[in-house]
């Protein structure tokens, strides 16, 4: 268990924002009482000025609040003063920030120029080897006096100039001294920013903004809740330094949205996050929509929470460490031959409202629908409410288009249980509120009778639950509650089953997937707003380790459904099914087109189930987050890769024209290559 203190139940019921001071970034305010803000950073050459003055502009109208360059070399970092005059120029006052990665004399030139400046504390002072030494503590602390000495002028000179900012951990970028003494762990994540905020405060500097970021999403989400900890340890009750929150080299497309929401999201949802970026590898006008959708879902959420009033009575906590990722241990039980719980991986399940109203219709189409899977499969079907005789029609209709899937159903009400049980169904699934005080004593006794697994599902508002989850005593196969619960919600009912005693009871969490606006619009999959939302809200669960089966009752199409279900659980390190890629956003660092490489790696290795593959755009990263992949390509020069197996470099100097291959004939060596159907 991590030495943190663990934060309250309450606070994690019904979190609050996290206090912090206020830290002016030019004209934007950020953390305190103000709004979250939003930040991209461009991927244009900084020397190209009027390529990166454009894109800075582009972001700006599409609401970007603050725009960060890359300065990799001493010219980039002065001109960095021709791009502000640019914008100048044309009316745009929007805050630059300087991204600074092992050249601190250009963090000191922009220091000069910007409103804030980020530095890197893995490779500010220090290169990454990867060379495996034993520090003494007399060595340790000799090694940190001199990072303290090579860091200290850029504090004064942003104290001295009223510059920002921002000290960025890494998780592919600690340094070897902190990977020696703490490991690859959010832990190293937390000390390696605090080394840098001991200098800041010492020098009485606090204009600081924190970020904490990871491609492994629960890795991202530990070390910001253990720095917000740490913090607050450091100055108890004080407000502290606001958060810039994001999840580095998510990727593109679904996945890309998946896992930037599922550790945003998840954290915003605990009230941590002050700034976000959302890091695509896509042109990055597209990241401010999605930025933008992630903030105003969390302002709805916390909107609606703070309405709560009545006092929610649990004395657990729903997680045995706050700070660190552990599945919740469950009982095995198996329904319709689907081992759920125990030792078997998060299911997947699809709700289907109709099957009971036009069970031939409704088989039909389920049936093309998930024809259009091809490497997941749906693993359960929940049949919506209907006659007893028309769910078993529409069973009989599915097996003879040749799918047989376990099936349960919902019940409006216990007297339904024992028809349902006749047609043998693998379970049954009955909603109980508040308001009925018999009804779930009654579902018990009708399931027991009709020899049914049961799962009560609970529709009730947070300080009603553990008084439902009472009623429960030792009866059900499973609990769930209703699709519009929100993940503080979940909570709630981890700590009543752990204050009954029902530690082990396998959960279900439920998600409602929402139509394309377009209704008909060939292609159209899941909406993007709909997509966020079971990302945050199912991806924080999943991370912490709640949940035996994923349900989704989907309005956009089985086969969207299930897919997202699938990339959820993959975003939050709970199941592999696809390959994963860790790319980064791209910047002026990148030394190649980083959106039509990663598109060409993909159509060569995306059959490949459960690899993962980093592209890279340059060294800043790479070698590091090379260590959470099976194979990476960085890229190492103009026109050039360097090709990885884990951390290890197996090839230099690879012509871009030939790296694909080259990639691929890896994987083959690797024994990790199939051939693509078909």
């Amino acid at each position: 268990m991590s030495s943190a203190p663990q934060p309250s139940p309450e606070a994690l019921f019904r979190p609050a924002r996290r206090r912090t001071r206020v830290v002016r970034v030019g004209d934007v305010a950020i953390g305190g009482d103000h709004p979250i803000v939003v930040q991209s950073m461009t991927n244009t050459d900084t020397m190209d000025t009027a390529a990166t003055v454009e894109q800075t502009i582009q972001l700006a109208e599409a609401g970007c609040e603050i725009v960060r360059v890359t300065a990799p070399s001493i010219r980039d970092a002065e001109n960095l003063r021709e791009i502000r005059k640019g914008l100048t120029e044309a009316k745009v006052h929007v805050p630059l920030v300087a991204d600074i990665h092992f050249t601190p004399n250009a963090a000191m030139i922009a220091a000069e120029i910007v409103e804030k400046v980020r530095v890197n504390p893995g490779n500010y002072a220090d290169k990454k080897k990867f060379e495996v030494r034993e520090y003494d503590d007399s060595e340790y602390e000799a090694e940190i006096a001199r990072v303290h000495e090579r860091f200290r002028p850029l504090v004064q000179r942003c104290k001295a100039n009223g510059v920002a900012m921002r000290i960025g951990t890494n998780h592919g970028s600690l340094s070897d001294r902190i990977m020696n003494r703490f490991g690859d762990t959010a832990e190293g994540m937390v000390e390696s920013a605090l080394e840098f905020l001991d200098v800041c405060e010492d020098e009485s500097f606090r204009d600081v903004v924190f970020s904490m970021k990871a491609s492994n999403t629960q890795v991202a989400i530990q070390a910001y809740r253990l720095l917000a900890a740490r913090l607050e340890a450091r100055a108890p009750g004080e407000p502290s330094y606001p958060f810039h929150v994001g999840v580095t080299e998510a990727g593109d497309a679904e996945d890309g949205r998946i896992k930037s929401a599922i550790g945003i999201g998840a954290l915003l949802e605990d009230g941590l996050g002050d700034t976000i970026r959302v890091s695509l590898t896509e042109d990055p006008v597209r990241e401010v929509p999605v930025a933008r959708g992630i903030v105003d879902r969390a302002a709805c959420v916390a909107a609606v929470r703070d309405e709560r009033e009545g006092p929610i009575h649990v004395q657990s906590g729903p997680t045995p460490d706050y700070f660190e990722h552990a599945k919740r241990e469950t009982r095995a039980t198996t329904w319709g031959g689907l081992e759920i719980g125990g030792e078997a991986p998060v299911r997947v399940e699809l709700e289907v409202p109709d099957a009971g109203s036009d069970p031939d219709g409704a088989a039909a189409r389920l049936a093309t629908d998930l024809s259009a899977l091809t490497d997941v499969a749906c693993e359960s079907l929940l049949l919506g409410i209907g006659e007893a005789a028309a769910l078993a029609r529409f069973r009989e209709e599915l097996a003879s288009l040749g799918i047989e899937i376990p099936c349960s159903a919902r019940v409006a009400n216990a007297a339904a249980i024992g028809g349902i049980g006749e047609i043998g169904l693998a379970r049954v699934v009955a909603t109980v509120g508040p308001d009925g005080d018999d009804s779930i004593e009654a579902c018990l006794s009708a399931a027991a009778a009709a020899g049914l697994s049961l799962e009560i599902e609970l529709d009730a508002p947070d300080d009603a639950i553990p008084a439902l989850v009472a009623k429960l005593g030792e009866g059900g196969e499973a609990v769930s509650l209703a699709p519009a619960a929100s993940l503080h919600e979940v909570r709630v009912l981890i700590a009543s089953l752990a204050d009954q005693g029902r530690t082990s009871l396998p959960v279900v969490l439920r998600q409602v997937v929402e139509a394309p606006a377009v209704a008909g619009l060939e292609g159209a999959g899941v909406p993007e707003a709909s997509l966020l939302d079971a990302s945050v809200r199912l991806g924080g669960l999943l991370c912490d380790g709640i949940g035996d089966l994923v349900s989704l009752r989907s309005e956009a199409g089985a086969a969207a459904a299930v897919d997202l279900a699938y990339r959820v659980l993959q975003g939050a390190r709970q199941r592999t099914t696809r390959t994963e890629y860790i790319s980064c956003p791209s910047c002026g660092r990148t030394l190649f087109d980083l959106e039509e490489t990663t598109a060409k790696i993909k159509a060569r290795t995306d059959h490949l189930s459960g690899v993962k593959i980093a592209v890279m755009g340059c060294i800043v990263n790479g070698p590091g987050e090379m260590a959470d992949a099976d194979f990476g390509y960085v890229g190492s020069g103009v026109g050039q890769v360097t090709l990885y197996v884990g951390r290890e470099v197996v090839a230099r100097a690879v012509p871009e024209a030939e790296a694909t291959d080259r990639l691929v004939d890896l994987i083959r060596e690797h024994g990790a290559w199939i051939d693509p159907a078909g």
